[in-house]
């Protein structure tokens, strides 16, 4: 009963607190509204900012990224690694032999003639050309055939031909032999393990000029062998 006996006054006072604050907004409507419109203002230049970073943040994202010419890429991969080397002698580097490759690499993907088949336990490549592509054949070839080797379960073998080499792949493994008739000349190629590697030693180790590799001797023609 005590409780509620104290419950008119606590309603009158509540009626009068509630009368006050009315009174308040009434007096006060218009910097209310100054207020408000000024952190709506100030909520809508935030977001504007934000929409503005995001907008240049993807024309950036957005910008080329691709030199155009996988060469160039190829070279511009390696002088980037050698930038950030600190212990990069630059009196020692030399990107013409990675060039000389590179322009190899050209011949031996796009020109070259390479005739596939199946043999036990791999596949064998006959690889041919003629001119600037048959020295690109020679000279890549065996570098080629001594990374495949590296790669886990693989042999890989070179022969020389008249018009060009004969690359053998093979492994003992199922699985592997799918995966390399299915891989093929120019899968192969790619998959060579270091060759990145080696595309970074061609420019940092000294090698004489003219050539970044020694041309394997010719095989005797047919005209020679008769």
């Amino acid at each position: 009963m005590t409780s509620l006996e104290g419950l008119p006054g606590f309603l009158h006072s509540l009626q009068n607190h509630i009368a006050g604050f009315l009174e308040w907004v009434r007096k006060y409507r218009a910097a209310g509204y100054f207020i408000v419109v000024m952190i709506s203002a100030r909520i809508t230049w935030r977001v504007y900012k934000s929409m503005s970073a995001r907008r240049a943040h993807k024309k950036r994202t957005l910008a080329p990224a691709q030199w155009g010419q996988a060469a160039l890429g190829a070279v511009q991969e390696i002088a980037q690694l050698l930038a950030v080397d600190p212990r990069t002698d630059w009196s020692k580097v030399n990107f013409a032999p990675l060039r000389q490759h590179l322009i190899d690499m050209d011949e031996l993907t796009l020109r070259a003639t390479a005739r596939e088949e199946p043999v036990d336990k791999g596949v064998r490549i006959e690889i041919s050309g003629s001119a600037r592509t048959l020295e690109a054949i020679q000279r890549s070839v065996p570098v080629f055939a001594e990374q495949l080797n590296k790669h886990p379960g693989w042999a890989a073998k070179v022969e020389a031909a008249v018009d060009g080499t004969v690359l053998t792949v093979t492994s003992t493994d199922r699985q592997q032999v799918a995966r390399i008739r299915g891989l093929g000349f120019i899968g192969l190629l790619a998959s060579a393990p270091g060759h990145n590697a080696y595309h970074l030693d061609l420019v940092t180790t000294p090698r004489p000029q003219g050539r970044s590799f020694p041309l394997p001797r010719r095989p005797p023609s047919r005209e020679g062998m008769d």
